[in-house]
């Protein structure tokens, strides 16, 4: 295996015993555009992780109604990540090394780190690092996690599931890399959500909303989406990020993980249980949720699937940061889409009734290249 040089970055606003980040900091770059000129130039072929989108900052409602969301929900979210670390220590004990995907993943590897150290008295390694679709996992980052860990038992976290673009990648990953080191990871995705079934090892398969999804990088640690672009990073570099420490005075990516945290004592026996059931029940994937995805894109007449992205969690992601064009709603009056209501309709986008849907939710890109769709 080829060692790098690379270390860790002094970047984020967690602390470094919750997280490592494996990322080139390009804090000094611009590289952000606005929203219409990027997705003009990603729709004509230059790939999404060449920049970056401006980070959007939501009115005083919209962050009055993360906390309201985040007070109410913070038990069920506890009880999600308790179920995973329970699972995952079961599995891979004292030799865990967690490996979250920047940036959703990074939230839920460090809760999860913090659960194993509450119940099972054992501090496992955490590190972030960047995966990209159609491009891979940063393989110097691997590199690194395995010279520092070489008996280590990988398990690789990110924060929910839709269509399963990042579970596909993961696992094409990891068969690449053992290809290349001969070395054999685990690519089952550890999340806290999977409607889309695309992961044997999650805290619930129901399309809920986890209140870290309803922000950008005030509730990841000031830490941007992962960037892979060539006039920045080096065959030898993780890849990059930028740390925005002007959004400083209103990030509350910590207050979000103690929140999270306090609840742990009260769901720890609930979650031993749920697992201990789990343990002889058969467990499919299926990638049940693609068969809504064919279906729009037929019936709405969408040349690419990437532009159809389901679920709570991607569906807030089109409104915070692409173009949208119409968001399909199975259940308006579910408590889990009040947020994604309010972007909507700050943004002018209409929301379509579609019970026919497995997701609460579904959000389409707007073609602009078309001016059909």
């Amino acid at each position: 295996m080829k060692s790098t040089t690379n270390k860790p970055a002094s970047i984020g606003s967690y602390k470094a015993e919750d997280v490592q980040f494996l990322l080139k900091d390009l804090s000094e770059i611009s590289l952000e555009d606005t929203t219409e000129n990027r997705e003009m130039k990603v729709q004509s072929g230059v790939h999404y992780s060449e920049s970056l989108p401006i980070e959007y900052q939501p009115p005083n409602a919209y962050v009055e109604l993360f906390w309201s969301t985040l007070k109410e929900y913070k038990k069920k979210v506890a009880l999600c990540i308790g179920i995973v670390a329970e699972r995952i220590y079961q599995s891979k004990g004292d030799k865990t090394v967690l490996v979250s995907l920047a940036r959703a993943g990074t939230p839920v590897g460090i809760l999860i780190k913090r659960y194993i150290h509450m119940n099972c008295h054992v501090s496992v390694p955490h590190y972030s690092i960047s995966i990209i679709r159609d491009r891979g996992i940063d393989e110097n980052a691997l590199n690194y996690i395995l010279t520092q860990h070489p008996n280590a038992e990988i398990q690789f976290v990110d924060g929910w599931t839709g269509k399963g673009a990042i579970s596909k990648e993961l696992t094409k990953a990891c068969h690449e890399y053992k290809k290349k080191y001969g070395v054999s990871l685990d690519d089952t995705l550890a999340v806290i959500a999977d409607p889309g079934y695309c992961t044997t090892l999650f805290g619930t398969r129901e399309d809920f909303l986890i209140p870290s999804a309803c922000l950008n990088s005030t509730v990841s640690g000031l830490v941007s989406r992962t960037v892979l672009n060539d006039l920045y990073i080096g065959k030898d570099d993780f890849h990059g990020a930028k740390y925005y420490q002007e959004l400083i005075p209103i990030d509350v990516s910590n207050q979000y993980i103690d929140l999270i945290s306090k609840e742990f004592g009260t769901i720890s026996v609930e979650a031993a249980e749920v697992t201990r059931n789990m343990v002889d029940e058969r467990i499919e994937t299926g990638f049940l949720g693609m068969e809504d995805v064919k279906r729009i894109q037929t019936e709405f007449g969408i040349r690419s699937p990437h532009f159809i992205k389901p679920g709570v969690g991607e569906t807030t992601r089109v409104l915070l940061r692409r173009v949208p064009w119409k968001i399909l709603m199975r259940d308006p009056s579910s408590p889990f889409v009040k947020h994604i209501l309010m972007l909507a309709e700050e943004k002018g986008v209409e929301v379509v009734p579609y019970p026919n849907l497995k997701y609460l939710c579904c959000g389409l890109i707007k073609s602009v290249k078309e001016s059909n769709v």
